[in-house]
């Protein structure tokens, strides 16, 4: 069998409402320029009450295999490991919370933007659906049912750029400025493999901020060049997640996982501050800043 291209690598925990849409989100057709065999898609469901099984996702025109995390814990760090370990492809993207859906362009931007160095860390931005960041939406009367209403209003899947419409990014200061962390990270496997995945101290519920904490490990990896993926992006579904269910929980969060990260790592916790490269996934161009 030929190896794919890109290997995409899902964490699943109790969103059977979200996870359908997100792994059609990161499918084709809807994923453009990314044919069946250039791209496999790996979930793997770290303890969900009701497991996802792959037959459910048989209408997808995708190489796609459903894994069941063994003595699955809080924490999401096992189970991205296990994903990463299972990944075939040369370049691999981590999608650690698998209620965001895609932009039809993202799988296909990642690929364009990792060819453009030897030792590229592709991170893509984060939005969440909606008039609001979900844990000051949330007390304003949004939940699922608005946002099933939402996105059937803008006709989703059919035209998936249109997310951009119904979203709140999660970056306050544009798309050069601090992030925090990527939920769509892509590096090349050997790159993986240097860093040795995510970090398995992290064993706080939903891993604190391990994510945030395995962009900054890759950006320092000696020769690494963090390039941004604009024009694309992931969308958070609404589903009451740790950090987006509530502001008070949110801020509690994230105060618990930034105590355990200076702990951890004697410094603390920041944001991504470089801008690194630019690349317009829907021009194919680097932009300057």
């Amino acid at each position: 069998m030929t190896a794919p291209e890109v290997s995409l690598v899902v964490v699943s925990y109790e969103i059977a409402r979200e996870l359908p849409r997100t792994l059609r989100s990161l499918a084709p057709p809807y994923q453009r320029a990314c044919p069946r065999g250039r791209s496999e898609i790996i979930v793997v469901d770290n303890g969900s009450s009701r497991p996802p099984e792959a037959a459910a996702f048989a209408d997808l025109d995708a190489d796609l295999r459903v894994l069941h995390q063994e003595s699955p814990t809080v924490s999401p760090v096992a189970a991205v490991n296990t994903g990463l370990a299972a990944a075939r492809a040369p370049l691999v993207g981590v999608f650690i919370d698998g209620a965001r859906l895609a932009s039809p362009g993202l799988v296909a931007g990642a690929l364009a933007a990792a060819a453009l160095h030897p030792r590229p860390v592709v991170a893509t931005l984060n939005y969440q659906l909606g008039p609001a960041l979900h844990y000051d939406a949330a007390s304003h009367g949004y939940d699922q049912a608005a946002e099933d209403r939402l996105l059937a209003g803008i006709g989703w899947p059919a035209d998936g750029t249109r997310l951009f419409e119904v979203s709140t990014p999660e970056f306050r200061a544009g798309e050069a400025g601090p992030i925090l962390e990527s939920n769509g990270l892509f590096l090349p496997r050997a790159l993986w493999d240097e860093l040795g995945g995510y970090d398995t101290a992290f064993t706080e519920p939903g891993g604190g901020v391990v994510n945030a904490d395995t962009l900054l490990r890759a950006c320092a990896l000696p020769g690494t060049q963090l390039i941004r993926l604009l024009g694309e992006g992931t969308f958070h579904q609404f589903h009451g997640g740790l950090s987006t269910s509530t502001h008070d929980k949110a801020i509690a969060v994230l105060k618990r996982g930034a105590i355990a990260y200076q702990r951890r790592r004697g410094v603390p916790l920041r944001t991504t501050r470089t801008p690194g490269w630019l690349f317009d996934a829907r021009t194919g161009r680097r932009r300057w800043e």
